[in-house]
């Protein structure tokens, strides 16, 4: 009888102290829960706040730059000497240049941080691309860059916001086009945009949209730091280009894949799914 009762005691004792213990744990995740909550509500604050910002700094800076135009007319219009005439221009014209490069600065970073609402329908990935290609055709020939696109033979069907999604393959195309700039002379300028239906390794299939040119290449260390925000191999470039481009195409539940050779060129792959996501289900 004794035995019994300690052992009632011992189990009475053993299960307080088990309960104790999950609690004790699902207080843990609860502060933990608690804190990535105000963390996640404190960096949505934030860019409400720099988004905010970069659309005040904006209005002034149109200002900036109109008033800059003007006083380049009226410069045109002095009577004075030539060479001074000459200096006040280029410093008019330095002035301009840099209200340009800040507006362009302005509207990269709210495209990558300001909020992304995608308006999703049934599309044919084939036409989208084409309809891009054509329209990229005669910034291509400026460029002494031979641009042709290879299209998959069959339909390539996904739930995708088109605007979006050739927004996200313009800003490799104009990468594509840059990085051609600084080849060697004679070595042939050639960018290829192409689709095809591919079967993952989880088995699952994606259409893979490649954009593949045939510049200098990509050094590893650069494609390890490619994609974070502000880095760029550029002069004057933002560093917002490839960051924003993964952002939309990571929306869309898809992926941004490169592969390059120095010397040889780069294929940067956009992986979107077979029919994409849910309409609804992605909107909500």
């Amino acid at each position: 009888m004794m035995s019994l009762i300690v052992g009632c005691v011992l189990g009475a004792a053993i299960a307080t102290l088990a309960a104790r213990l999950l609690i004790k744990r699902a207080l843990a995740k609860v502060r933990v829960a608690e804190r990535r909550a105000q963390g996640a509500e404190k960096l949505a604050e934030l860019g409400a706040m720099t988004s905010g910002l970069a659309h005040e700094i904006k209005n002034p800076l149109s200002t900036i730059g109109l008033n800059a135009q003007l006083l380049g007319e009226g410069v045109d219009e002095l009577e004075i000497d030539a060479d001074e005439k000459g200096r006040l221009q280029r410093r008019i014209g330095a002035l301009r240049r840099e209200v340009e490069r800040l507006r362009g600065i302005l509207s990269d970073f709210l495209e990558y941080a300001g909020e992304l609402r995608l308006d999703l329908t049934n599309a044919n990935v084939n036409e989208a691309v084409g309809e891009l290609v054509d329209f990229f055709q005669p910034q291509a020939e400026q460029n002494r860059v031979r641009l042709r696109a290879d299209l998959a033979s069959e339909a390539l069907l996904a739930t995708i916001d088109v605007k979006h999604v050739k927004q996200a393959l313009l800003n490799l195309m104009l990468n594509a086009v840059q990085a051609m700039a600084q080849s060697p002379e004679g070595k042939p300028r050639e960018l290829i945009v192409r689709t095809r239906r591919v079967r993952e390794a989880d088995r699952t299939e994606s259409i893979a949209i490649h954009v593949i040119d045939t510049g200098p290449g990509i050094t590893p260390e650069a494609r390890e730091r490619l994609f974070k925000p502000y880095f760029t191999t550029k002069a004057g470039g933002t560093g917002l280009g490839l960051a924003t481009t993964r952002r939309l195409i990571e929306a869309h539940h898809g992926r941004l894949d490169v592969h390059s050779e120095v010397g040889q060129g780069t294929d940067f792959t956009v992986f979107l799914p077979v029919a994409g996501p849910n309409a609804t289900a992605a909107k909500a």
